[in-house]
């Protein structure tokens, strides 16, 4: 396994100290790699959700393309939401 040098604030280090204290983690780099870990998994987490969205706006174009949408403005789609929150 390859080897890394970071350096950390000290408030980092002290985290760091005692999460291992705590027995959480057996070492420092086991901390580091699952944070590391967690990090890539958010990352992917974000592009997955820039994915969808983008995949979600190809729909709507594709349907104002085709014509199909409704002339609504920001009040008018405010007060339909409210309605149905109501109901």
């Amino acid at each position: 396994m390859p080897t890394m040098n970071v350096s950390l604030t000290s408030k980092m280090a002290d985290f760091v100290a005692r999460e291992v204290a705590s027995g959480d983690y057996a070492s420092a780099s086991e901390l580091v790699r699952d944070a590391l870990r967690l990090l890539q998994r958010e990352r992917e987490i974000e592009r997955e959700k820039i994915e969808a969205l983008r995949a979600a706006i190809d729909v709507g174009w594709r349907q104002a393309d085709r014509g199909e949408f409704s002339e609504l403005d920001l009040d008018a789609i405010a007060q339909a939401v409210l309605k149905e929150t109501a109901a």
